[in-house]
């Protein structure tokens, strides 16, 4: 298949990239600055040039692919009314031009804004709908796309997508561990995190585009529920520092603004991904990356 990937040089997608690659896929790479378009090129990607903003390069891309993955988001933390608002639009764009072809579209979405109190399944809905929910409602949006002929897989990823060189949340909690002098978990530490590995999380992106009905909601997730205790004492352990308990009303001043998240339960069950994509997760788990290592050097 020709694929077109949105997020081609991040964190996520560059692993989505190789496994792409590897298994015999030609891929097509959004790029927004030539650092990204020289690194997608040096693995024999066909570059487009453009941002999720570049509405009709995202047209483009989707119009000349077999199927799209969707992994790009402003992410501006500053903006995020913005960033829902340009996520939206992109997954709008993507849809509609690849209504009525049945070609995959998958499309990147969160286990934040479910209850906290079990752990998210599949068959829940997301409660995000309309333009101005968490994300732009796009998770919806997608799916409504079902109905216009887009075979469109929902990717839930885990909080924490791990491993060598990971720039996402758990970075931002050793980062503030080293600022600190200790590491910190909220309250009593039992809010919990669910985890996965990078490799396994592109092979399950892979599999999903390749095999995964319309409608199909996937749970990027190996571990269920870490606790937010057991990543700070791996972190403590890791770096030879205390373990210290936070008040939640300290937060965000040990924590900056990763302390909203590490407050959140975020969890999922994915037994059903599991079973219906044959995945079976290998990769190390996020206690055994940190206290490998894995964010020495980033």
């Amino acid at each position: 298949m020709r694929v077109f990937v949105t997020g081609a040089s991040g964190w996520i997608g560059s692993a989505v990239v190789d496994e792409l690659i590897t298994t015999g896929h030609e891929v097509v790479g959004l790029a927004r600055s030539e650092k990204s378009a020289r690194s997608l090129d040096r693995k024999g990607v066909r570059v487009l040039r453009g941002d999720m903003e570049d509405l009709d390069v995202l047209r483009r891309g989707a119009a000349e692919s077999d199927g799209v993955i969707h992994l790009a988001n402003k992410h501006d933390w500053s903006d995020p009314v913005g960033s829902d608002r340009a996520e939206r639009a992109s997954v709008d764009a993507l849809g509609g031009e690849l209504a009525g072809s049945d070609r995959p579209l998958v499309v990147a979405s969160v286990l934040s804004g479910f209850p906290g109190d079990r752990p998210v399944l599949e068959t829940d809905p997301s409660p995000a709908v309309g333009p101005d929910s968490n994300r732009g409602g796009s998770e919806n949006l997608a799916l409504d796309y079902v109905r216009q002929g887009v075979r469109t897989v929902v990717s839930r990823f885990a909080p924490s997508v791990h491993g060598q060189g990971d720039w996402g949340f758990v970075k931002f909690l050793v980062d503030a561990a080293r600022k600190q002098g200790c590491s910190g978990y909220l309250g009593e530490g039992t809010t919990t995190w669910s985890a996965v590995h990078r490799p396994d999380a592109a092979r399950l992106l892979r599999l999903g585009l390749e095999r995964a009905p319309a409608g199909t909601r996937m749970h990027v997730s190996a571990e269920e529920a870490v606790t937010t205790r057991e990543i700070a004492e791996a972190i403590g352990r890791h770096l030879g520092i205390p373990v210290v308990r936070v008040a939640p009303e300290d937060a965000g001043a040990h924590f900056g603004f990763i302390g909203g998240f590490f407050a959140r339960t975020m969890t999922a069950s994915s037994e059903l991904t599991r079973a219906a994509l044959n995945w079976h997760p290998t990769g190390p788990t996020l206690v055994e990356d940190i206290e490998a290592g894995a964010y020495d050097l980033v």
